[in-house]
């Protein structure tokens, strides 16, 4: 499947600033980066930062002086999605993790796993397969927590609050999936991508959980075909997979995302079958 991403942000900068950006997707085995432009309005000068923790990509951008920044971001990206059986997803012993799935595990300043675990063992405890309980958890946030497009959570929101209020965005959904599978001493991690289909056209995020020794991806919003996304990061939650982050003056003015499939024969692929999951590993 081959996907044209673009990104277009503008900040009105106040005082000399740095902007560090995570948009870019990023680039493993499953996911091919064909070509793509990062450019500015002013020239500025810019830096490459891959991150040796988790999969994200970040560019450092200086910002000498006051005025609009403009960034345009564009690529066009190949992936290639293996569709496993629900079969093959089994748990995986703790003591069988690798080292670096293990941090996966806890609780996290948005995934507060250790408040979840009485709730997560009533709700799910009696379902035998690990990959059934995640997608009893997927269902049980999409039939209990309302999704709304903004206004009711800020950036301070965690799973704690979303549970309570039952009303979110989809970083809301995502946070509260992974809290119940950590709960369930099932890995999850925060997952950001372009999606394709996505209506308004935005940044999206979702989760990923640990099964069967790979990464299974899982939207709690159903809101687009699981193989309409491009990865742009992974990482512990929201804290460490911030698509922008800000040292200095800057205002926020405005941005466009778009997601277009370059694939005549593409196909939804949902992810709302208990018999295979998702994987772009």
């Amino acid at each position: 499947m081959k996907f044209e991403v673009s990104a277009k942000l503008a900040y009105e900068a106040l005082s000399p600033s740095t902007l560090i950006l995570n948009i870019e997707p990023f680039k493993s085995r499953g996911q091919f980066v064909v070509e793509e432009s990062f450019v500015s309005n002013l020239g500025l000068k810019m830096y490459d930062w891959t991150n040796s923790s988790g999969e994200k990509r970040f560019k450092v951008i200086e910002i000498p002086k006051t005025g609009l920044v403009e960034i345009n971001y564009k690529g066009i990206v190949e992936n290639q999605l293996e569709i496993v059986s629900a079969a093959l997803l089994e748990d995986v012993p703790i003591s069988l993790m690798p080292v670096y799935v293990l941090n996966y595990l806890n609780p996290s300043r948005y995934c507060q796993s250790d408040k979840f675990y009485k709730f997560a063992l009533h709700k799910f405890g009696a379902i035998n397969s690990a990959y059934e309980k995640v997608m009893a958890v997927r269902d049980w946030i999409y039939d209990n927590v309302e999704y709304n497009g903004g206004g009711y959570s800020t950036p301070q929101t965690s799973a704690y609050d979303t549970v309570t209020e039952q009303i979110g965005v989809c970083r809301d959904f995502a946070h509260l999936g992974i809290a119940l599978c950590r709960a369930l001493t099932i890995p999850a991690r925060y997952f950001t991508a372009y999606a394709y289909k996505l209506q308004p056209a935005d940044f999206h995020a979702c989760f990923e959980v640990y099964l069967g020794g790979r990464w299974v991806i899982v939207d709690a919003t159903k809101l687009v075909p699981l193989n309409g996304l491009v990865k742009i990061a992974t990482g512990i939650d929201a804290t460490d997979t911030a698509l922008a982050s800000i040292f200095g003056n800057l205002n926020f003015q405005s941005m466009e995302v778009n997601a277009v499939s370059l694939d005549p024969n593409f196909t939804d692929a949902d992810g709302s079958s208990l018999m295979q999951g998702y994987s772009y590993y």
